[in-house]
């Protein structure tokens, strides 16, 4: 790749000849219009015009997959939608070094163009100019395992449950039980902020009086990622009241905050950042529109997240299987040269699921949130903390859970509680 271009990938569906749709997203983001402009000159297109590096012709279907697409006038009626994986260069003069601008450009207004039926960012490679800008993760995966104290293993976590309703005084009770079960990490859920029978300040106060009088006497001490989720001018204060209380992480919803705003946090930070991708849905469920997580992952991790959302296997979600352990395995490719970022598995986690993750993706280096699977667990928090590990065990092991089930009762009765 030349060292001053920004390729993007994208699937496109669209009833007009590939070519002339190709060369319509190229102008749109670049030097062009609907019609040639007083000073569009060749020197200048040359200079600052995209360029369509490749076109690779796929499927063609007959229906458009979203409404408003145009077809050319001279087609007719039933004319077919052709599929495509188009690949574009963008000069990095136009750009910068700036996750902003980066995304005015390659995912920018071509959604809306009329000539498209379907549209998807599904891939990008950037420069190293972005990599002398941003510094990307601060501490990742081992990072977070030398301050959660955890080795060769998953973290084992939870959410705090009910998600949003919770005062004050009911986390330290919560939190107490949690940390003298062993579990290695527990998070905010990405509804509660700052609500004011909650507040951050207030609540970091008594769960972290929890954390550090369990730390004393047992000398293992929670990671707890705390909301911190605001405007931008509340991050540093929220942060700051988190690092005072000793605290060791901090969680940033980084499509509400922006890659913008993701990278502020990130600038003056001293503690790993969990980041949730809550709005993935909205950008990711349509097939032909948005974008991948193989993009998504790759600007998270340029504006600094140490931790990032992946879903989980048997999930309650719309992503199946492949599509989870595909993120996952993307978050552990070298991205410019590193950026390690934890994957954090989460939703209908529970022992069991340990089994086809490993078998998937091949590796401990993630974070397990079970909530249900831990709070749920019919033999207490201590015994859900204890299943979890059993089931990572077995699967490590190559062990059918079945069998590693006869030998440990918190993973049989997980069995038989969560497995319907």
């Amino acid at each position: 790749m030349e060292q001053n271009r920004i390729l993007a990938s994208y699937y496109i569906e669209t009833a007009y000849p590939l070519e002339h749709a190709a060369e319509v997203m190229a102008g749109e983001q670049s030097t062009g219009t609907f019609i040639s402009v007083p000073g569009e000159t060749p020197e200048l297109q040359e200079m600052h015009g995209a360029r369509v590096v490749s076109i690779t012709e796929l499927e063609s279907v007959d229906h458009p997959s979203l409404p408003g697409a145009k077809v050319p006038k001279q087609s007719g009626a039933g004319a077919g939608y052709r599929r495509a994986i188009v690949v574009l260069s963008f000069p990095l003069d136009n750009v910068g070094p700036s996750l902003p601008n980066l995304m005015s450009t390659v995912a920018g207004n071509l959604y809306e163009l009329g000539e498209f039926s379907g549209l998807r960012l599904i891939d990008l490679e950037l420069p190293d100019a972005f990599a002398n800008k941003y510094p990307g993760p601060q501490f990742g995966i081992e990072g977070t395992r030398t301050l959660s104290g955890v080795h060769d293993r998953p973290l084992i976590g939870t959410i705090i449950k009910p998600s949003i309703g919770l005062h004050t005084e009911d986390y330290g009770p919560l939190v107490r039980q949690l940390a003298e079960a062993g579990i290695d990490f527990i998070k905010d859920d990405e509804l509660c902020a700052n609500p004011a029978f909650a507040l951050l300040e207030q609540r970091v106060r008594v769960v972290m009086d929890e954390i550090n009088r369990v730390a004393d006497r047992t000398g293992k001490k929670v990671m707890y990622a705390f909301n911190i989720t605001g405007d931008i001018d509340e991050l540093r204060r929220n942060h700051d009241l988190v690092v005072k209380a000793g605290g060791t992480c901090v969680m940033a919803c980084v499509n509400s905050l922006g890659f913008a705003g993701t990278a502020y946090l990130r600038s003056f930070s001293e503690l790993p950042i969990h980041g949730h991708r809550t709005q993935w849905g909205a950008m990711s469920r349509s097939p032909l529109l948005g974008m991948s997580f193989t993009v998504f992952q790759k600007l998270c991790r340029l504006a600094g997240v140490d931790h990032l959302h992946t879903n989980g296997l048997n999930n309650k979600f719309s992503e199946d299987n492949a599509t989870v352990a595909r993120a996952i395995q993307d978050c552990m490719k070298p991205f410019l040269g590193g950026y390690p970022v934890m994957p954090v598995l989460s939703s209908a986690q529970w022992a069991g699921t340990a089994v086809p993750t490993y078998e998937a993706v091949q590796t401990t280096d993630v974070i397990m949130v079970a909530g249900g699977g831990v709070l749920a667990h019919p033999g207490g928090i201590a015994a859900g903390v204890r299943s979890v590990r059993q089931g990572w065990e077995a699967a490590v092991q190559g062990i059918p859970l079945a069998d590693y089930a006869e030998r440990h009762e918190e993973l049989w009765q997980a069995i038989r509680t969560f497995s319907k």
